[in-house]
């Protein structure tokens, strides 16, 4: 029998994705300047980013990486348990851990790489991972690669949750789930999944990554918002590239749990640190956003705003009161067509296709800035309705053509 080659495995999967008009490609930015960014050329109002709070530009946060880098240069240099840890890094985790209302914070390269270590970490061969169905990839691989058992419940069904823990009785259990789940907007029932962990002797972690900064008091978080602290999650995680404006994550909570993370966590031990500059830019990102109180409000009108005018112009909208702001657009052609639609008016919104989502749940990911205007807002909704009738009317004509 012959080995199959690698070539003709990587051919056959271009082609399906081909086949199914899901082959995915990448877009250099050339500059951004506020909530515009320059792409091949062009001049788009960006609607697909992560930068809520429109810190990424802000001139402390930029201020303080220059003033740093200046000062201690542009890497890590090693891991943080060899020579990479810096008193700037100290005092982000100090910060955040104050500012969230946890014990300790411990800082990653990313949030995927913190669920990584987070499970990998606590869980093993004899253990179970229980998530929502729409949990972030990061943390459908860090149950896999961890061993445990991995079981899914139906999206924020907390019965599911609780059924799927009645059947594995051993070992240690773990519910994890999306805070604000990145391509519906929507908030996890965290106060009933709490109430779950609590009767089933389990652990809830929380990756709130489109929650801090966003959503809850203070801009902490979708935790925060259900009035939950450690003692009900002992273990969440804070990314720094989205709401933060630069990049990175930190896992917050119990000290004796952050502890065990720094001294085992394979993402943590065997890594560069995170730059001392970019721990100096979010640091001053941190203490914007816990002061800076009129971004989060902006951000409440602007949402408030486009769901207003988008249910005036018969958009299918999803039930988020969050920046995030899915227009469901139904099959791959539709979506594609009317992100394309909407670029030549001069948006830049992503048409986000399965696996990322459920089959048939293709769909426009628009994410909401302070860095954005109440005219640019109804200038979108407008040009959506204009994409989707034009998406409609092609799909007439195809159907007439066969």
């Amino acid at each position: 029998m012959a080995r199959a080659h690698w070539r003709e495995r990587v051919q056959a999967a271009r082609v399906q994705r081909e086949a199914d008009n899901r082959v995915r490609v990448r877009r250099s930015v050339e500059h951004r300047d506020g909530a515009r960014c320059t792409v091949e050329g062009r001049s788009l109002l960006n609607f697909c980013g992560n930068d809520y709070l429109g810190l990424s530009q802000h001139f402390a946060v930029v201020g303080a990486l220059q003033d740093t880098a200046a000062r201690e240069g542009a890497g890590g240099v090693g891991s943080h348990l060899v020579c990479g840890h810096h008193a700037i890094h100290d005092a982000l985790e100090r910060e955040l851990a104050d500012w969230l209302g946890a014990p300790r914070a411990l800082l990653f390269g990313s949030g995927f790489l913190a669920n990584l270590a987070v499970l990998q970490s606590l869980l093993g061969d004899d253990d179970v991972c229980v998530q929502d169905r729409l949990n972030h990839a990061s943390l459908i691989d860090a149950a896999r690669l961890a061993g445990c058992r991995l079981r899914r419940y139906p999206h924020a069904d907390p019965e599911g949750a609780i059924r799927q823990l009645r059947t594995l009785p051993e070992g240690l259990a773990m519910v994890a789930t999306d805070g604000v789940f990145s391509m519906d907007g929507d908030i996890a029932p965290l106060r009933e999944l709490a109430l779950v962990t609590r009767v089933q002797k389990a652990m809830l972690y929380v990756d709130d990554a489109h929650g801090i900064g966003v959503v809850g008091p203070d801009g902490r978080g979708s935790v925060a918002a259900a009035r939950l602290g450690p003692d009900e999650v002992p273990l969440q995680l804070a990314t720094l590239g989205k709401a933060l404006g630069g990049y990175g994550a930190a896992v917050v909570g119990e000290a004796d749990l952050v502890e065990h993370l720094a001294e085992t966590a394979r993402p943590y031990v065997y890594t560069t640190a995170l730059p001392p500059a970019q721990a100096a830019a979010t640091l001053a990102a941190v203490k914007l956003a816990r002061s800076e109180h009129w971004r989060r409000e902006k951000l409440v009108e602007l949402t408030a705003r486009f769901r207003e005018r988008a249910r005036r112009f018969g958009l299918v909208l999803l039930d988020s009161d969050t920046p995030i702001q899915p227009v469901i657009c139904g099959t791959d052609t539709r979506a594609l067509s009317m992100a394309a639609t909407l670029e030549r008016a001069g948006h830049w919104v992503a048409a986000i296709r399965p696996p990322t989502v459920p089959e048939g749940r293709a769909r426009l990911r628009v994410t909401l800035s302070a860095l954005h205007t109440v005219a640019e807002v109804d200038g979108l909704v407008a040009a959506i309705a204009q994409a989707r009738d034009r998406a409609e009317a092609e799909a007439r004509i195809a159907e007439l053509a066969r």
